[in-house]
């Protein structure tokens, strides 16, 4: 199989440095094609720079295109010695932009990174020129998925035994299938999803030691804030939500008809809540719209940065 980064990028995969929410050095991971105005494109939980593959090209011929890994994320540093707070992707992400962006960036998010980009968008609106969120976990009121809570619940221990005894590399057959069987019902056309799709999808969680304990980290601080929001206690969530109103910068809003984690009733609600926002409604989408409704996506991104004369 050839190597994702080298055929997708010009310089293939590069490395950056940035210092964490506690401050230490941590290697990020990310690719970078096209020239004018940056454009960053964020991912979702459990997932890499992979899944923006129908992105990346096409937006590359209006912008400068970056796509990063998050830390913990595809190839990106995993650290499992330092407990991580709740607010420590808004952090990094912040200086991920700092260091790659000389100007007000376009940010694309989806799922769990457009909630850090709502947050992002509220504690530095400097770096942001123009936002969109796709499938946003802004209302959510539990994990989506049956495979989230089992790793939120799942002693650190015991997970980071199954990194470093490799028992995903062991079984990677039976692995690939177990999450291409789960990948595909979030697409509106399972069919779409290939063999090679499942082998990068898959790749970090087989090759890269340290990736399953790193996701399951991030689902336990998820778990813990819909826990705290549900019982009134402080969370990040609720600050995000009642927040919302403070985000001024042109925001495109896009959701999946038939998004069975969120409901496209949370992107109207999202609406309502960003006064500078336009909400787009993607017919024939799930929740991993990136993927399965690349086209649309794609073209409303561009459609909606030439309307706020951002292309």
């Amino acid at each position: 199989m050839k190597d994702w980064w080298q055929t997708t990028f010009p310089q293939g995969r590069q490395n950056l440095i940035i210092s964490d929410a506690k401050g230490y050095p941590v290697k990020i991971a990310y690719g970078e094609k096209g020239r004018g105005k940056p454009l960053v494109l964020l991912h979702g939980m459990g997932s890499w720079s992979y899944n923006w593959r129908y992105s990346i090209t096409p937006l590359s011929k209006h912008f400068r295109v970056i796509c990063f890994d998050a830390k913990g994320y595809g190839f990106s540093e995993k650290p499992l010695s330092r407990p991580e707070h709740n607010d420590h992707q808004i952090i990094e992400f912040e200086r991920v932009i700092q260091e790659l962006c000389d100007e007000p960036a376009v940010i694309v998010a989806e799922s769990l990174g457009g909630l850090i980009a709502l947050a992002l968008a509220q504690r530095n609106p400097n770096l942001i020129g123009r936002l969109v969120v796709v499938n946003v976990p802004i209302f959510t009121e539990s994990l989506p998925h049956w495979a989230m809570w089992l790793l939120a619940h799942t002693p650190t221990e015991i997970l980071q035994t199954i990194d470093s005894l490799r028992l995903a590399y062991l079984f990677a057959p039976l692995f690939r299938e177990v999450m291409a069987i789960e990948r595909r019902k979030v697409l509106f056309d399972p069919s779409t999803l290939t063999e090679e799709d499942i082998y990068w999808i898959t790749y970090p969680f087989i090759e890269l030691p340290g990736t399953i304990a790193k996701v399951a980290e991030e689902l336990k601080i998820a778990a813990l804030e819909i826990e705290n929001w549900q019982t009134n206690k402080p969370n990040m969530l609720s600050k995000i939500q009642d927040n919302l109103g403070a985000i001024k910068c042109p925001t495109l809003i896009l959701w999946g008809e038939q998004d069975s984690w969120f409901p496209a009733r949370h992107g109207e609600k999202l609406h309502r809540c960003i006064a500078n926002s336009k909400l787009k409604i993607l017919p024939n989408c799930c929740h991993d719209a990136s993927t399965g409704a690349f086209k649309m996506v794609n073209a409303a991104i561009l459609k909606f940065l030439q309307d706020t004369n951002f292309l």
